[in-house]
C-alpha cells in the first residue's frame, strides 16, 4: 500500500483528484440551488394556501409553481445528498468499515447498480422530455403552468448530476484503493461533504 505521505502524487491521481473537485463543486452549487428552492416552495405554499382561503383567491399557476419548486428540490438535490452521504445505506456495517472497503463498496455498487439504471432510466427519461417538449405539453388545468418540458428537463439534471457523483465515487474509489486515502469521501453526518 502506497502511504500518503510517500511523495507526490502520480499524474493519474492529480488529474483524478481535480476531476472529483470539479464535480463536487457542481454537486455542492446543485445543492445551494436546493436550499433556496425549497424556500421557495414553502414561500409559493405559503401565498397559495393565504390568497385561496384568506383573500378568497385561487390562482392555478401560483398552486402548480411551488409543485414545480418541490420537483426541483427533489429531483436536483440527488448529486448533492449523493455526495454528502445522504442517501440510506446499511450503517451499522459501511460506519464500521475502513476507509478503504467504503470506497471499494461505494466503487463497486456504482458500477453494478447505478450505472446499469441511470441507462435504463436515462433512455425512459429522454423518450418522455422529448415527446413533452415537441408537443409543448402544458397543464391540463385551465390557468396553469404552461411549458412542462422545463419541469420534466429537471430529471434529466437529476440523471447528469448522479452520474458525475457516480464518476466521482469510482475516481475516488481508484484513489482510495492506490493507497491516497486522503481523497476518500467522509460520509456520516453534517459536514459529510467535507474531505480531510
Amino acid at each position: 500500500m502506497v502511504s500518503a505521505d510517500a511523495g507526490p502524487e502520480p499524474g493519474w491521481v492529480r488529474v483524478s483528484a481535480q476531476i472529483v473537485a470539479a464535480i463536487d463543486a457542481l454537486c455542492r452549487w446543485s445543492g445551494y440551488l436546493v436550499a433556496w428552492a425549497t424556500l421557495g416552495t414553502v414561500l409559493l405554499c405559503f401565498a397559495t394556501v393565504y390568497l385561496r382561503y384568506v383573500m378568497g383567491a385561487g390562482l392555478i399557476w401560483l398552486q402548480e409553481s411551488y409543485i414545480w419548486t418541490h420537483v426541483v428540490v427533489i429531483v436536483l438535490g440527488a448529486g448533492y445528498t449523493m455526495m454528502s452521504g445522504g442517501f440510506v445505506r446499511v450503517d451499522v456495517l459501511y460506519s464500521r468499515w475502513s476507509v478503504r472497503r467504503r470506497a471499494l463498496s461505494d466503487m463497486v455498487m456504482t458500477l453494478l447498480l447505478l450505472v446499469p439504471f441511470l441507462a435504463i432510466f436515462g433512455s425512459a427519461v429522454w423518450t418522455f422530455w422529448s415527446a413533452s417538449y415537441a408537443s409543448d405539453e402544458g397543464s391540463l388545468n385551465p390557468g396553469g403552468m404552461g411549458n412542462y418540458w422545463i419541469l420534466k428537463a429537471t430529471l434529466l439534471g437529476f440523471i447528469l448530476l448522479v452520474a458525475l457523483q457516480g464518476t466521482a465515487f469510482v475516481l475516488r474509489g481508484l484513489m482510495v484503493l492506490a493507497g491516497y486515502e486522503r481523497h476518500a469521501l467522509h460520509h456520516g453526518g453534517h459536514g459529510a461533504d467535507q474531505t480531510t
